[in-house]
């Protein structure tokens, strides 16, 4: 028998096949469903391998260590069992868990060789917090599409191929390229919260916030906050409302679906979008909350004790700058773990400068971490917070025109109107 994209798959059940087809696409959609799909695959044929490493990987990214590590334990004992793609599947699954991302990628290359249909080894290469993505290395999201590009011609309209690859046009500059993907993905599968997502990502590199908003907002209404992506979409939603002057609206989405204890979802996208969060809500004018730095940098400090994922020790500066916590940030700046630490050392200074006020000392100490910071991880999106951190301390200091050449220099689409002065309120008394 054979899975949805053709490969051959080792059970004699077809009822499991099917809920393993289910489940899988459920995975693929960010939708909570795939775990009882997977469990029902599971229950229907004990001895099948690949339910039993999907449910693993799919209990990885949603945060369940210990239910993870069971899952890959029968995956393991099962797999050794079956064909040489099952196998090469459940080890580089393995290698995903066991956090050797390194050789996973490599694994993954080589698999996909063979097996450029085997969905499930590409999904680990997709999106901003990827094993792409997570690499340090410069030209990483040129690398993303490239790594897609190569595999187009074996999809034709695909749901999820199509928005994996739209999202990579985007995050390179090829807008123009992606909009016709990316809404072909959301057509064929609406129900697929990554298209949802990438799409709210290409709107917002097209400089289109009413229709981002409006989007986005209305989608979330049918997405049930258990699942994987409401967390970081309703950030999405709360940066929009925002920016659009909606800030009582915008304070309400934080409150109920991002901060800390209120949102479901897993501790990298609470943490980094609550930072970035205030962050923004701070540069747009609105008065310090120390109440929730220190709740943010709490969550830090318990969920991510040791540093080592650059993307989220960039944003744990961050907080434990704002909420004055000297130790932690002295650990940070001399931390040698993970792939981007050197630009993570960087930042504590940076961020002491801004709790401080010292707008020159913020500039002068963000401008070396400006030419590269793809290397942190995280997308475009993320990213700004970094650019509208040197923007807001160059209009701190009176340099109005060299913050406007400078914002239309890095974001040519979002800055077709100028500084949006419901983000940068001294643009507009500058």
């Amino acid at each position: 028998m054979q899975d949805r994209y053709g490969n051959e798959v080792s059970t004699g059940s077809r009822a499991a096949l099917d809920a393993y087809i289910e489940g899988v696409d459920h995975f693929l959609a960010a939708q909570v469903a795939a775990e009882d799909a997977l469990k029902r695959a599971v229950d229907h044929d004990p001895s099948f391998a690949l339910a039993h490493a999907a449910l693993s990987r799919y209990y990885q990214v949603t945060a369940q260590p210990t239910e993870a590590l069971k899952s890959m334990i029968s995956a393991r004992e099962l797999g050794a069992g079956f064909t040489a793609r099952e196998r090469s599947h459940v080890a580089i699954v393995g290698q995903l868990l066991d956090g050797n991302s390194a050789a996973a990628y490599r694994d993954i290359k080589r698999h996909t060789s063979d097996h450029p249909r085997d969905v499930m080894m590409l999904q680990p290469c997709a999106g901003v917090f990827s094993l792409i993505a997570f690499s340090g290395r410069v030209g990483r999201d040129a690398e993303t599409f490239a790594f897609f590009d190569n595999l187009k011609h074996h999809f034709h309209n695909d749901w999820w191929f199509d928005s994996v690859m739209a999202f990579a046009l985007s995050e390179i500059g090829r807008l123009e390229e992606a909009r016709p993907i990316i809404e072909r993905s959301f057509k064929n599968n609406p129900s697929n919260a990554n298209a949802a997502h990438y799409m709210g990502h290409f709107l917002y590199e097209s400089g289109a916030h009413e229709e981002g908003r409006a989007f986005i907002h209305d989608w979330l209404e049918s997405y049930h906050r258990s699942c994987l992506m409401h967390c970081h979409i309703s950030w999405h939603d709360a940066l929009w409302s925002l920016e659009l002057g909606k800030r009582e609206t915008a304070w309400e989405i934080f409150d109920e679906a991002v901060r800390p204890g209120n949102a479901w979802g897993p501790p990298i996208n609470v943490l980094t979008d609550t930072v970035s969060f205030l962050l923004r809500a701070e540069i747009a004018g609105e008065k310090r909350r120390k109440d929730l730095w220190q709740e943010v940098s709490d969550y830090a400090r318990i969920h991510f004790a040791a540093p080592g994922i650059s993307f989220v020790d960039a944003h744990s500066t961050i907080a434990h700058a704002m909420a004055g916590e000297e130790e932690l940030l002295n650990e940070l700046r001399e931390t040698s773990s993970g792939t981007a630490s050197d630009m993570v050392n960087a930042l504590p200074e940076v961020y002491r400068a801004f709790a401080a006020q010292k707008w020159q000392a913020v500039m002068d100490r963000i401008i070396p971490v400006m030419g590269n910071h793809e290397r942190l991880g995280g997308s475009r999106a993320q990213r700004d917070l970094l650019e509208f951190t040197l923007l807001h301390a160059l209009l701190k200091l009176g340099k109005r025109e060299e913050a406007e050449r400078l914002f239309l220099l890095r974001r040519p689409t979002l800055a077709k109107d100028g500084l949006p002065p419901s983000l940068f309120p001294e643009a507009v008394d500058a």
